[in-house]
Formats: C-alpha cells, structure tokens, sequence
C-alpha cells in the first residue's frame, strides 16, 4: 500500500495533468464543476482527498471519461493507505485480530516500538479485555469483546511458533499506563517477565531515567521489510514505500539503543510492580 501522503499528491497531480490536457485552467474548470476555485487548488496539491462522484465529474468536464477506470483505482489504492478504525472494525474485533495474524504468520522478524500500551501479542486476556473495550467504546462498533479476545488470544499462539522471531522494545510508561485496575497491570507485567525469557523474543525496556534519541510520538510495528503499520486514534496506516520502512527501522534501532534487555529489563518490570504493590496494596506489617 502506498504512503497516504505520497498517494493523495500522485492522484493530485493526475487530475492537473487531465485539467491541462483539456485546455481548462483551475478556475475554468471550478466553473464548469460549481466548486470554490480553492477546492480545485487542494486536490491538484494533494491537500484533499476526492470523492469517486467528484474524480468522475472532474473527468467529464476533461473529456477524459476513458481514464475513469485507472483513476478510480488511484483513489481506491488512497483509501486503502488510510483506513479508518470504523471501517476497519465495522464488522467487530474478532475479523480485525484474524486479518493481523495472517500477516504475523507471513512475518519472520516481527519488530516494535510501544511506548503507551503493552503489544497485543503479549497481553493477557483481562489486560487485552480492558484495552479491547475501550475501543469498542470510542468506535461505536459491534460489540463482540469476547470473541475478540479469543480471537487475540488465538494470535499469541506464533510466539511458539518455529520460524518467527520477535524484537519489541516498550517505554516505562507503557509499563506504568493504569489502562486497567493495579492487580491486571501487574499480572500483565508478570506475564511479560515470562514471555522475555522466550528464546526467539527480544523484550527491551526504555526507562524513565534513559535519554531519548527521538520523541516518542506513536508506536509502530515492523512486519519484515515489507510493511510498517501506524496507529493513530482515527485510523491505521499501513506503509510499503522502501523509504518509509528504511526510516522507521532507523527508529527502532535509535530506541533499541537505548533499552536495556535481560537482568536489567527485568529490573526494571521488577520495581514497577513494587511501586504498584506499595501504592494500592500496601502491607499491614507497618501497623
């Protein structure tokens, strides 16, 4: 799939070519459409995305009917570079978690940088159900948690794998987020001091005490060198331009850097659930 960005300014620039070719300049063709000669502007720039009914009328005013077909497919390939969460969920969780693990098990290196929330594939089920619920709250979709998270459960199963291997380095905070009450977070961390002792999963843990190469702004996933995937609050971008991936793995390899593995990752899971021991369950031995 192509970079949203780089795909919006292609079909853009697409449209201006048929414009120019049609002997009509920006605010002819506005004219001829009823449109504000600035929505012209931003398509041609790729600061709009068109509707089909709108790339169809522009092509009729172009006299360029024959291209309905291939341009349409540029849209199509555009929206498939930024899919929402509505639509992506819009037939429930459980679709969405069996779609991720057919590209996990075409997956051999599986990197990923989390710095808010523990990775799905490590979840456990109460954790992953309070961080499942919460989007089917905000979404408003189909409201199949329990499937979903059989379905999500059903993914953890390529940990054990043969032939697929695991790198994911998590920040502190991703430790610490209370997404869910003190006692799941801490059976979540427990589950995480376990799965790191997996012999073909890389876990590294960014403390709060590291200096930070790159602002931690969103995580990310690396499927191979194929594919990098984005989440945003709105949406799901999938990446595949070589460009793209090449930078997202030099981010990795800045936090990597940074993290500390083994005994020392292990320390640090250790003193987070010593902090949330003594704050919601203190011991009575004081009194």
């Amino acid at each position: 799939m192509p970079n949203p960005r780089q795909a919006r300014e292609a079909l853009g620039a697409r449209l201006r070519e048929l414009r120019q070719a049609a002997g009509k300049d920006g605010k002819q063709l506005a004219q001829v459409l009823g449109w504000h000669v600035t929505k012209v502007s931003r398509i041609q720039l790729g600061k709009q995305t068109p509707t089909a009914d709108e790339v169809r009328a522009w092509l009729r005013a172009c006299g360029a009917e024959a291209e309905e077909a291939s341009v349409l497919m540029q849209l199509h390939n555009l929206e498939l570079a930024y899919a929402d969460w509505r639509r992506q969920l819009r037939s429930g969780t459980r679709d969405r978690q069996r779609q991720i693990a057919s590209i996990e098990a075409e997956t051999e290196l599986l990197r990923g940088f989390e710095p808010a929330t523990v990775p799905g594939l490590f979840q456990t089920r109460e954790y992953a159900r309070h961080i499942m619920a919460q989007g089917i709250r905000l979404h408003e979709i189909p409201d199949d948690l329990e499937e979903g998270l059989q379905a999500r459960m059903d993914r953890q199963q390529i940990l054990y794998t043969p032939g697929h291997r695991f790198h994911f380095v998590l920040s502190e905070a991703a430790l610490r987020n209370l997404l869910c009450p003190p006692e799941v977070l801490m059976g979540q961390i427990e589950r995480l001091i376990a799965t790191a002792t997996l012999p073909n999963v890389a876990l590294g843990v960014i403390p709060f005490t590291a200096r930070l190469p790159k602002s931690p702004v969103h995580g990310f996933w690396l499927y191979g060198e194929r594919l990098v995937t984005v989440e945003t609050f709105a949406a799901e971008l999938s990446l595949t331009q070589p460009e793209e991936i090449a930078l997202y793995g030099k981010i990795f390899d800045l936090m990597r850097e940074v993290a500390v593995y083994g005994k020392a990752a292990r320390a640090v899971m250790t003193r987070v659930l010593d902090d949330l021991a003594d704050e919601f369950f203190p011991s009575d031995d004081a009194t």
